[in-house]
């Protein structure tokens, strides 16, 4: 079921211990020295053509640097892009196995369309790099599809010959079709499997996270503050997914056993799954959906570390707990070092799987790995009151500045919802004609629009885009339900 490994890509059963990343680097060395003109004692020259120069020589210094950058085998970008300076990333995947159903992907050479005026100022398209963990039910088959094929899914949503400005604006809706297709083919397969799928798209600052399931991704960012990314669609846990459910007809209960009594969380029926969203699971009813909660965020130029995990890792440490216990270490050891916690929490009663992803500052020093020394007891006080202070110290001097801005956040199950309107958006004469979840071409008379007939939609103008096929107008159908439930949430 594995992959043929590459150095830029890693993909691969969680059950494989660890997966250390050589990283990647979009900094240079410093930029070439350019020889100053010996001007003669007699000769004068005029103050604004020095200045006109300086200037001159300083251009040229910076697209220097940026050409090294990318010939280093950076990420790279658009000269014209206002991310110049991206940063590095680090990364490592640690994992235990219990049932062999947990997944992983790890890429950092996805190739994103450029425009046709950056494309020439540069031979190197740009790139963005992806991560994510797949946690599988009931067989593995659903995350090794959704594994192979989720991320071309997105990107064939993406409409083509966008700035970056306007593809990172775009792909939050691009995630929710390429969610909606891949369980959609997935389930003609006839496979009666699931998976949870937490999908991290990293371009320069910029954090894409998508999710469905109850995986988890949290942001440590420097100085301390840890965000959560994603939102567990656990039936125990979520009441709005629980209300969501009942109100598309399923019902939502525990597990009875013999004399009535009620154990175990609670779960939807038919099929008895704990969870309210996934990509799969054709033996549930269509309300458990594979539309994803996104969320989208920029980072300061201090960087952060992402932490993405099954439930292995999130039922036996806390989101602050899985942060604090890796702080210090490079990115493959704290990988190692999270499932270690959970396992001496817990131990090994699931597949147990983490993704350690840092982004850092270009202009960070990156220190080669070393192990830790031995201390007696008197000089481990004193060093663990030194690392105790110095966070707090940072974090005041970090507390006035924003460390994370939030972009774009959304968790709606309703298809007319999150994939919007048509006529704000940038398009093609091809794409009014495109089925926007599985990229079909559609005549003229063929499309539905994504606003009609649905009970939940807000929108009045059911005759614009986005426009869908007939299959996968009956899937949105089917996911939103046409009949309240009736049944008492608990």
């Amino acid at each position: 079921s594995r992959l043929p490994h590459r150095s830029a890509c890693t993909v691969g059963p969680a059950s494989i211990r660890s997966a250390k990343g050589k990283g990647m680097s979009s900094s240079s060395s410093a930029a070439e020295q350019h020889g100053h003109h010996a001007v003669g004692g007699r000769e004068l020259v005029p103050l604004a053509a020095l200045i006109k120069e300086e200037s001159r020589t300083e251009r040229h210094a910076v697209t220097r640097s940026r050409i090294c950058a990318r010939e280093d085998g950076g990420v790279g970008g658009e000269v014209g892009e206002a991310e110049t300076r991206r940063p590095l990333l680090r990364y490592g995947c640690a994992a235990q196995s219990k049932k062999g159903e947990d997944f992983f992907l790890l890429r950092t050479d996805c190739a994103r369309p450029s425009t046709s005026s950056s494309s020439s100022t540069t031979s190197h398209p740009p790139t963005f790099a992806v991560f994510a963990v797949l946690d599988g039910h009931n067989g593995d088959a659903a995350a090794i599809y959704t594994r192979d094929n989720l991320l071309n899914h997105v990107l064939s949503a993406m409409p083509q010959g966008l700035s970056r400005e306007e593809w990172l604006h775009s792909l939050p809706r691009a995630l929710v079709a390429g969610f909606v297709k891949t369980d959609k083919e997935f389930q003609t397969k006839g496979q009666t499997s699931g998976t949870t799928a937490t999908f991290a798209i990293i371009d320069g600052w910029t954090i894409t996270v998508a999710s469905v399931g109850d995986s988890r991704c949290i942001l440590d960012a420097q100085g301390g503050a840890v965000s959560l990314l994603t939102v567990d669609h656990r039936l125990e846990e979520n009441v709005e997914e629980r209300e969501r459910v009942t109100a598309s007809g399923g019902e939502v209960g525990r597990l009875s056993v013999v004399g009535g009594a009620e154990i175990g969380p609670l779960r939807c029926w038919p099929g008895g799954l704990c969870l309210s969203r996934s990509i799969g699971d054709i033996d549930v009813g269509e309300f458990i959906v594979p539309v994803p909660y996104v969320k989208q965020v920029k980072l300061s130029n201090t960087g952060g570390r992402l932490i993405i995990a099954s439930d292995g890792i999130w039922d036996a440490l806390s989101s602050d707990a899985a942060a604090k216990c890796c702080r210090g270490l490079p990115a493959e050891l704290a990988a190692k070092q999270v499932v270690k916690e959970a396992l001496k929490t817990r131990g090994l009663k699931d597949d147990t799987t983490c993704v350690v992803v840092d982004i850092i500052p270009p202009d960070q020093t990156i220190r080669p790995l070393s192990p830790p020394k031995k201390m007696n007891k008197l000089k481990s006080l004193i060093f663990r009151k030194k690392a105790k202070d110095q966070p707090n110290k940072l974090t005041k001097q970090l507390s006035s500045v924003g460390m994370v801005e939030e972009i774009f956040e959304e968790g709606s199950a309703i298809l007319s919802e999150r994939l919007g309107n048509d006529s704000g958006s940038r398009r093609t004469s091809s794409s009014l004609f495109t089925c926007a979840i599985c990229q079909a071409d559609l005549e003229p008379s063929e499309g539905t629009s994504v606003h009609v007939g649905s009970v939940f939609s807000s929108s009045s103008k059911p005759w614009e885009g986005p426009f869908l096929c007939s299959d996968c107008r009956d899937k949105k159908d089917a996911m939103e339900g046409k009949r309240p439930s009736g049944v008492k949430v608990l």
